[in-house]
């Protein structure tokens, strides 16, 4: 039996798990500023917002799609994949809400909303039964977030079963 390559040992592993660490948190500081907000992203009418919706439409449509192929190749028998095929049903349903939200939010008026941008911004609920709707519809990171971490836990079980069987010895 021949001894493991240094490229598949536990601890160049660890180690490349710890540059690749190194390198995010390096690139995240240098990019990071509370001046700005990089990650905004503004719709400008209607053109903008219209990409935006047909994108979660699509994104949507995909996620539908791998469902389906997940179900019928049954590969859901197996803990990773089932875990991906919860993620697309959840970002599924995030579409929708976000889809949702975007439309409600051009029904409500721009004076529901009260105070400067950032945390001392208020909406006015009571102004309109929609701005309660757009208030739940903007929760969506609520399915979003349990989305992306179905994702990470499936990739990590699909990831683990293929270390298990590289390390297994040939027969």
């Amino acid at each position: 039996m021949e001894p493991p390559s240094p490229e598949k040992t536990p601890s160049s592993h660890r180690k490349s798990r710890g540059l690749g660490f190194f390198l995010l948190a390096s690139v995240a500081s240098l990019s990071g500023s509370a001046d700005f907000a990089w990650a905004f992203q503004s719709h400008p009418a209607p053109e903008g917002l219209y990409a935006h919706q047909l994108a979660h439409v699509y994104f949507a449509a995909s996620m539908g799609i791998l469902v389906y192929w997940l179900h019928r190749n049954r590969l859901t028998d197996q803990t990773g994949w089932r875990l991906i095929q919860i993620s697309c049903v959840l970002f599924i349903a995030w579409n929708v809400v976000a889809f949702s939200g975007h439309w409600v939010e051009e029904l409500i008026s721009a004076n529901m909303i009260r105070g400067h941008p950032g945390w001392t911004q208020r909406l006015d609920t009571g102004a309109s039964p929609w701005a309660v709707v757009y208030f739940i519809l903007k929760l969506d990171h609520l399915l979003c977030v349990p989305a992306i971490l179905c994702l990470v836990l499936g990739l990590r079980s699909l990831y683990k079963k293929v270390l298990a069987e590289a390390e297994r010895p040939h027969e």
